[in-house]
């Protein structure tokens, strides 16, 4: 029985998360949970698989579940309680599936307690990979990809020497407004944004995967997860999302993982690894169903903030964490209709360009960073 702690259970990849652990009953136990402002469906929950330790953002809903979660039930709150949910003594394994670089403090501290990684949260790696990656190898800490592009390189490159490796392929569906120039872009909606052909994800990633900024965060969380050089890293636009990535070796061979867009296939693999277990709930892939699968080349003045994460990645320092930030605080003010579409990279742009970069930034100094670039996009507002 193997021991899990999930940090964001009432999010889509939590959400799914746990609906692996209720199929696999016998193979899975959710030890400890955290949730954010959704207490209604956290409650629920916690009544269904009863973790012993429960995080919440604020003390008052602490407070209200603390009447109303059966006995032996703890809740805390905050981000210390984060760090204790991640670095809970029992769980062997932490899911971060959170939203953005709250995430960060918790996965060190679980890496710290030897955990395995199972890691969906992209802004950890972003904002601070070669902290997150340095810790995992003085620990001997894996980090296994839950994003179904990086679980399709893992699966790729298994058994394969790094050494071999020439290129790493991520694919992209091109989100919601694929099929749209930049000038049909101008007054688009959130609603029309949050409508993705393919997936079904939280808010702030189908917008950003409209954007196309959800796929550069991927290029920089690729560079540190498989230790790949940017100009090896390549992105394809694949409107069907039937293959979720592919590597391509020296000798021009290239293997591919394929399979329906379902979170929950990567989500259990990262959790049963180096072993599969029936994916009872998920549904076969039937290519002649398909009957076609199509490719076209990225464009990088239709999708700029794909240019943004690439320049940001190469350039290192605090630059990626400039670029998570104020993508960010740009997305929640266009979801809050503060801004518009448009406008979300025309922000970033301004806060990548203002930053002075710092080259091998503490924990500290990424902190600092955080918090000054997003009171510069809350300026802008």
């Amino acid at each position: 029985m193997k021991k899990i702690s999930l940090l964001g259970a009432t999010g889509s990849i939590g959400t799914q998360t746990l609906d692996v652990i209720e199929h696999h009953s016998d193979q899975f136990v959710l030890e400890a949970m955290s949730v954010g402002r959704n207490i209604e469906l956290a409650l629920k929950q916690i009544h269904a698989f009863k973790p012993s330790l429960v995080s919440v953002t604020e003390e008052e809903d602490a407070i209200k579940l603390r009447n109303e979660v059966p006995a032996g039930v703890k809740v805390v709150s905050g981000e210390e309680g984060l760090i204790e949910v991640a670095a809970h003594t029992d769980a062997e394994v932490l899911v971060n599936a959170v939203i953005g670089s709250v995430g960060l403090a918790p996965t060190l501290q679980a890496i710290e307690a030897g955990k395995t990684i199972a890691i969906a949260n992209k802004e950890t790696l972003v904002t601070a990979g070669h902290i997150v990656t340095d810790a995992a190898k003085k620990h001997n800490v894996p980090l296994l990809p839950v994003d179904s592009e990086h679980s399709a390189i893992f699966q790729a490159l298994n058994g394969e020497s790094p050494a071999e490796v020439d290129r790493l392929i991520l694919t992209a569906s091109g989100g919601s407004f694929r099929d749209r120039t930049r000038d049909e872009l101008r007054d688009v909606t959130v609603d029309e944004a949050l409508n993705h052909p393919n997936w079904s994800m939280g808010a702030k990633i189908t917008i950003d995967s409209a954007t196309m900024m959800n796929k550069g965060l991927e290029v920089i969380e690729a560079h540190w997860l498989f230790n790949i050089p940017y100009d090896d890293i390549d992105v394809v636009l694949h409107k069907e999302s039937i293959i979720h990535s592919m590597v391509e070796f020296v000798d021009r061979s290239v293997i591919a993982q394929l399979g329906t867009p379902d979170m929950k296939v990567p989500i259990q693999y990262a959790l049963t690894y180096p072993n599969r277990l029936p994916a009872t709930n998920s549904e076969r892939l039937n290519l002649w169903e398909i009957g076609s699968l199509n490719f076209s080349k990225l464009d990088f003045e239709r999708y700029r903030c794909m240019a943004f994460a690439y320049e940001a990645g190469r350039m290192g320092g605090t630059l990626p964490t400039v670029l998570n930030a104020a993508n960010e605080e740009a997305v929640a003010a266009f979801l809050d209709g503060k801004i518009s579409f448009l406008e979300i990279e025309h922000f970033i742009e301004q806060a990548l360009e203002r930053h002075d970069k710092i080259n091998q930034p503490t924990l500290e100094n990424i902190k600092e960073v955080d918090r000054e670039t997003r009171m510069f996009i809350h300026s802008l507002r």
